[in-house]
């Protein structure tokens, strides 16, 4: 599948990187069929150009992005929208706005993926297709036995040295793999907290101030099935905070 985008950036060098991220995302690939400098444009871009996903700054003259999330909602078949912005502050009101996600500037390649993945499976389920089956467990292979652990079981996973422990709650086990490709293709299921750590979104039920040995004082998020808290980096934390709060 080849999602077909909209960029909405008043700065061209903005759109001009966002446009080459996207040439590089794959399964599923993105085509950028138009571009515009402000909502109005976007919105006129919309009469004439079909297109799966908006991608939108939210600090732009005139009418801006939360604006153009508004006028999006009163279509009869919307594309998904993404905020692409460099302020975190407006994460609670674009999740209130039906943004099916929210990047900050600078966007890393891999998150942009997890979202493009996120946004091709939003639209299977409302065409009715049904999910691969096989993204839906973790195949660990350890101790020379292999198990399939459903991701509905898993709590978080913490990168450590070459390894992943895969938490649940009735155990621990050490998967060897990225964890930025396990953020890529489970997006749906987690959400990074920290550089090493992705959590299960549907886990999450605190977030505490909290002084880490390593990290000193900061935040991290309580997990349902686990007493540790997980540290959160402050360049996650809004998403966080927006998790909690949507």
């Amino acid at each position: 599948m080849v999602l077909r985008v909209l960029i909405v950036d008043d700065e061209a060098l903005a759109r001009a990187r966002l446009k080459t991220l996207l040439a590089d995302c794959t399964a599923p690939g993105a085509l950028v069929v138009a571009e515009a400098a402000n909502a109005a444009d976007a919105m006129r871009c919309l009469t004439h150009q079909a297109v799966d996903a908006v991608l939108a700054d939210i600090h732009m003259p005139g009418a801006d992005g939360l604006t153009l999330a508004q006028q999006l909602r009163a279509l009869p078949n919307p594309p998904a929208l993404v905020f692409v912005t460099a302020y975190a502050e407006h994460a609670v009101q674009a999740f209130e706005l039906e943004a099916l996600d929210y990047l900050t500037k600078p966007v890393r390649l891999e998150r942009l993926q997890a979202t493009l993945q996120k946004i091709e499976r939003t639209a299977h389920a409302s065409k009715g297709l049904e999910p691969d089956l096989t993204d839906n467990v973790l195949v660990i292979q350890e101790r020379g036995r292999t198990e399939r652990v459903p991701l509905s079981t898993v709590l978080y996973l913490k990168a450590e040295l070459k390894y992943i422990t895969v938490r649940t709650a009735a155990h621990s086990y050490i998967l060897e793999g990225s964890l930025s490709d396990l953020e890529t293709r489970h997006a749906s299921h987690f959400i990074r907290i920290h550089r090493n750590t992705l959590v299960a979104r549907r886990a999450v039920r605190s977030l505490q101030h909290h002084c880490d040995a390593q990290e000193g004082d900061g935040w991290a998020v309580r997990l349902d099935g686990v007493e540790e808290a997980l540290f959160v980096s402050r360049r996650q934390l809004a998403a966080v905070r927006a998790l909690l709060q949507a």
